[in-house]
């Protein structure tokens, strides 16, 4: 089974110097039929104007990824870091039994557009825990290159979940294929560009939800940028 979704059907929220796109029910965001896939909760596009962001704010039992497509973002938080990510990092944030955090655009000319993930963990009350790691674009140039995984196998970051996180960057005749097992989901997500995945025609913002499929095929990318997520029921 194979379920399109298209990036203007995805919820959305205007503040001014916060600019969102929900792909599931988020804050004032709520529909009853998009409440996460498998344990993959939320995937919000954040568009944050120049020298702005989120000041500190709580989170608990829950696996957050941070991923920027253009621009930086800065992040503090309660358990004493303090980084700045930009394009090609790949932060984790395990908020287990609580943990307080901020994000901050902190360029005075440039926005930021990221995306936030939240995946739930397999198990709650677990210790704060913090991770970053940098992938390059020649790691995911053409393939797909996991970036978080619950065993940190080829240098990921480990999420506590039995789900995997893989990003690529296919253009022309750039091509992958990835195998599902089937008692698996797979959730494709193109954040940029266009992207062919199984014969549908995917643009920036649209995704595909997949249960009982042998495999993924990418194919014909025009700039395309794209998270494919392997999680459990």
């Amino acid at each position: 089974m194979i379920v399109l979704r298209k990036s203007n059907e995805r919820g959305q929220a205007n503040h001014g110097w916060l600019q969102s796109r929900f792909s599931f029910s988020f804050a004032e965001y709520y529909d009853p039929r998009h409440m996460g896939f498998g344990p993959l909760r939320v995937i919000n596009d954040d568009w944050i104007a120049e020298g702005m962001g989120f000041g500190m704010h709580p989170h608990k039992d829950m696996e957050i990824i941070t991923y920027v497509l253009e621009g930086e973002i800065a992040h503090k938080d309660s358990m004493g870091n303090g980084s700045t990510i930009r394009p090609g990092d790949v932060q984790r944030m395990s908020a287990g039994t609580g943990v307080r955090h901020s994000e901050f655009n902190p360029s005075s000319q440039n926005k930021t557009h990221l995306l936030q993930i939240w995946i739930m963990p397999d198990r709650l009350n677990l210790t704060p825990s913090y991770e970053e790691k940098r992938f390059t674009a020649e790691e995911k140039r053409g393939r797909l290159r996991l970036v978080a995984s619950p065993d940190a196998r080829e240098g990921s970051v480990r999420i506590h979940q039995q789900a995997s996180l893989y990003v690529g960057l296919f253009d022309e005749q750039e091509e992958a294929r990835y195998e599902l097992a089937r008692d698996r989901l797979c959730y494709v997500h193109v954040a940029r560009g266009q992207l062919t995945v199984n014969q549908h025609q995917l643009e920036a913002g649209d995704a595909l939800l997949m249960q009982a499929e042998n495999a993924v095929q990418l194919s014909a990318g025009q700039q395309a940028e794209v998270l494919l997520f392997d999680l459990p029921y």
